[in-house]
């Protein structure tokens, strides 16, 4: 009989982060690996680092989609580097890859991420991210989260395997 598969959330963020949001990320990769979910993200610096230390440490898996075309730029945390050479378009692949996005912090690159799964009806949970809004009204398709382990909860609530 084949195994129930696994969720896969991803976790965005800049590749240069505040040490707060480093801080959170690792502790949803944490809880993430607490949960027996997979972790992707685009496996470079900042949140991306963050989030697979946390994981790691706590015994969780790891994936990176990474935008160049070697395996060695990933952190090493990621324990499966996949490489694109795509550049900024591997977003695509990092966000319809979960059930799931938790948005932590970001510069254009996480926005861009972010509108990508919510163009695809992918939930989004944000700590500390952007906020959107359509004719000057508020968007509120980003679910705002408190702390990591608020985001961790949302997550694993609104994703469907």
């Amino acid at each position: 009989m084949l195994e129930k598969r696994k969720k896969i959330i991803a976790v965005i963020g800049a590749s240069q982060c505040s040490a707060q949001e480093a801080e959170w990320a690792e502790e949803v990769g944490r809880e993430l690996a607490n949960h027996h979910v997979f972790v992707v993200c685009g496996g470079l610096t900042g949140v991306m680092e963050a989030v697979c230390r946390g994981s790691s440490l706590a015994g969780g898996t790891t994936i990176g989609i990474l935008p160049g075309d070697n395996p060695q730029t990933a952190n090493p945390y990621v324990h499966i580097p996949i490489v694109t050479s795509l550049g900024y378009a591997r977003n695509v692949i990092v966000v319809k890859s979960a059930q799931a996005v938790i948005a932590i912090g970001g510069s254009y690159g996480t926005l861009s991420e972010i509108a990508y799964a919510l163009g695809s009806s992918i939930p989004v949970i944000g700590l500390n991210t952007w906020e959107l809004s359509r004719n000057g009204q508020p968007e509120n398709s980003i679910i705002q989260a408190r702390n990591p382990l608020e985001a961790v909860e949302k997550a694993m609530t609104l994703a469907v395997p």
